[in-house]
């Protein structure tokens, strides 16, 4: 007797586990028919929404381009770091200044010209007009805006004029 209910209880339970698969599978079945109905349902408002084309489709393509731009402005801000540097050493201050080197020759025809770069390194050009129409020039060298040749006032006057003249905002790049 006892093997009998004990079959019974054992019979019972597989009916109880067979009906409770059943039911998952049923639940599973219909999760993956909603899920699918939603899908379509969602690719055709995503369709709708992007005039004719799959909006998710758009957005990927936008983050392409994004990330593309975002590798060329990487691109730009190397270039633009290297022409600042180079920048640095080209000529950015000028000053100039006419005079008369001797009394009796009419109007201001000598001149000395100060051409630096950033960090005030260049040369001061003299070029002095003489009585029998010569011109000769002459060129010192300008270290951090200081020249180890003695310089005359016009040379100096050109100096301080171009160190307080040129290009003083730079863009500094990161």
């Amino acid at each position: 007797m006892e093997t009998i209910l004990q079959s019974k209880e054992f019979l019972i339970l597989i009916i109880v586990i067979f009906t409770m698969l059943f039911i998952n599978f049923a639940l599973l079945i219909y999760s993956i028919v909603t899920t699918r109905r939603l899908k379509k349902k969602y690719d055709e408002f995503m369709t709708r929404l992007g005039n004719g084309e799959n909006i998710t489709d758009m957005l990927r393509k936008y983050i392409q381009d994004v990330l593309n731009v975002s590798e060329e402005n990487q691109s730009l801000k190397k270039y633009c770091k290297e022409l600042e540097k180079n920048m640095n050493k080209c000529i950015q201050k000028v000053g100039m200044v006419r005079y008369n080197a001797y009394q009796h020759t009419g109007s201001d025809l000598c001149f000395a010209l100060a051409l630096l770069d950033f960090e005030d390194n260049g040369v001061i050009l003299n070029g002095i007009y003489s009585r029998d129409n010569t011109t000769n020039t002459y060129a010192k060298p300008v270290e951090h805006g200081v020249s180890k040749y003695t310089l005359v006032k016009e040379e100096e006057e050109a100096l301080n004029i171009a160190k307080q003249s040129g290009y003083k905002y730079f863009m500094s790049v990161n």
